[in-house]
């Protein structure tokens, strides 16, 4: 392969990367009333976002906000 070609490609993903960066929400079903983690935003009724105004970057995060959550660890 082309050097060049191997550089442009290194170069294009490295921008692209932190474009595509993941988020996570807690959301609790609202005829279950369980919590689970999403990595988009809810658009229907069905569940809504239980941690307010945070947006998580990684699951790991998520689950320990979700543990803090009191509608979540009340079931």
């Amino acid at each position: 392969m082309n050097t060049k070609t191997i550089i442009a490609a290194a170069l294009l993903i490295s921008v692209a990367a932190p474009a595509s960066a993941q988020s996570f929400y807690v959301v609790q079903d609202v005829k279950t009333k369980k919590c689970t983690i999403t990595e988009s935003k809810p658009t229907t009724t069905e569940t809504t976002v239980v941690s307010g105004d945070t947006v998580y970057k990684t699951r790991s995060e998520a689950e320990a906000g979700m543990k803090t959550v009191k509608v979540c660890t009340s079931n």
